[in-house]
């Protein structure tokens, strides 16, 4: 299943040289990288838990669907590369966060609706 299938098509996720850094940026970033094993974003499957920004530097609080899984290591190290594609960026860190756990109840609502949850 593809992200273009879902109810409601994504913003544009183009970033483009001279705009602001701002939580919206740094999470429509992230919305390129998908789990490839359920093949949907990791922020509309609520795995993206914080986004802080320090000037030009980013931390990203984020989990897995379990602690398992075997495509973590994919999708952390495509987070923090989607992440220092953004112009203007300086430092990234993705940290992986257990607390709270993950539950399908984070995933975003109209997703959540769509895989008949």
């Amino acid at each position: 299943m593809s992200d273009d299938t879902l109810p409601e098509a994504q913003d544009d996720l183009e970033v483009t040289e001279g705009e602001a850094l701002t939580e919206d940026r740094v999470r429509l970033a992230l919305r390129r990288v998908k789990d490839p094993e359920i093949g949907l974003n990791i922020v509309d499957l609520g795995l993206v838990y914080e986004v802080s920004l320090d000037g030009a530097d980013i931390t990203v609080e984020m989990s897995l669907t379990s602690p398992g899984c075997p495509a973590g290591p994919q999708i952390l190290h495509e987070a923090e590369d989607q992440l220092r594609s953004l112009p203007g960026v300086g430092g990234v860190a993705v940290n992986l966060v257990w607390s709270p756990p993950w539950t399908p109840e984070r995933i975003e609502p109209r997703v959540r609706a769509y895989l008949g949850f």
